[in-house]
């Protein structure tokens, strides 16, 4: 079926903005359910596996489980992907200041996944026993992608101000504060050994320059994950720059 015309000029009329909102509420709705799906898959096997490993502390296993980066953010993206829905089909215009932080926050979070899992991460051996392959697809390239265009066009993002880049790198410090203070204190049980990093960039016994070399790699990433929450911020910025533009242009 054709896009309907303006009988007057025949040129194609957008649709109408109402269908956008439903249709991205309709897209948040599904991929907030993918995550819960991922992540309760990922958790299932896991379970099975320390249970077939004979692990004798399975709630420290779980501890360890959700402080991997992915889950914590991918936790947070699947609320704030159900609230943006129910936002999307009750609101009509911008979404309120501490949605549009949040939103923010969790797409920046999640294309960092995004593109440490697929350089850094994907070519690491798993154990096949561990392993939930549909589970990591969704997680770290699926989520990661449709949060960054959704960030991009989807209906109601709003101007923030520069600001909040302060905002975007908070969480993440804390996260390496937690990682790092607690890793050397905890006995990996696959292994039976002192000290359980989450990944190998953060552990200084496989580094060549030890706690240096972490360092380093915190440093990086901290600033790609301000690279990556700013360059978000000023396009959300122009875009809407642009809707105010053309919404005050007289037909």
């Amino acid at each position: 079926m054709s896009a309907p015309r303006d009988v007057r000029t025949d040129v194609p009329v957008a649709p109408p903005r109402g269908v956008a909102r439903v249709v991205f509420a309709v897209v948040r709705l599904v991929v907030a359910v993918a995550i819960v799906a991922a992540i309760t898959g990922q958790l299932t096997r896991s379970l099975g596996y320390w249970d077939a490993r004979g692990d004798d502390d399975i709630p420290g296993d779980l501890v360890n489980f959700f402080s991997y980066f992915t889950m914590q953010s991918s936790a947070v993206a699947a609320v704030t992907l159900g609230i943006g829905t129910i936002l999307l089909l009750r609101r009509r215009g911008a979404d309120p200041r501490w949605f549009a932080v949040l939103h923010l926050l969790v797409a920046t979070y999640m294309v960092t996944t995004g593109i440490v899992y697929n350089l850094l991460l994907r070519s690491m051996p798993l154990d096949p026993g561990l392993a939930q392959p549909w589970s990591n697809e969704i997680l770290h390239l699926i989520v990661p992608i449709y949060l960054l265009l959704d960030r991009l066009f989807a209906p109601g993002n709003r101007r923030l101000s520069f600001a909040t880049v302060g905002v975007v790198v908070i969480y993440p410090i804390v996260w390496a504060t937690y990682t790092l203070g607690r890793a050397p204190f905890i006995v990996d049980q696959s292994t039976d050994a002192l000290g359980w990093y989450p990944y190998p960039f953060l552990d200084p016994r496989l580094a060549d320059g030890g706690y240096q070399s972490v360092m380093t790699w915190v440093v990086v990433l901290l600033s790609m994950i301000a690279v990556i929450g700013f360059v978000l911020l000023v396009v959300a910025r122009v875009r809407s720059r642009i809707e105010q533009r053309s919404a005050t242009v007289p037909v």
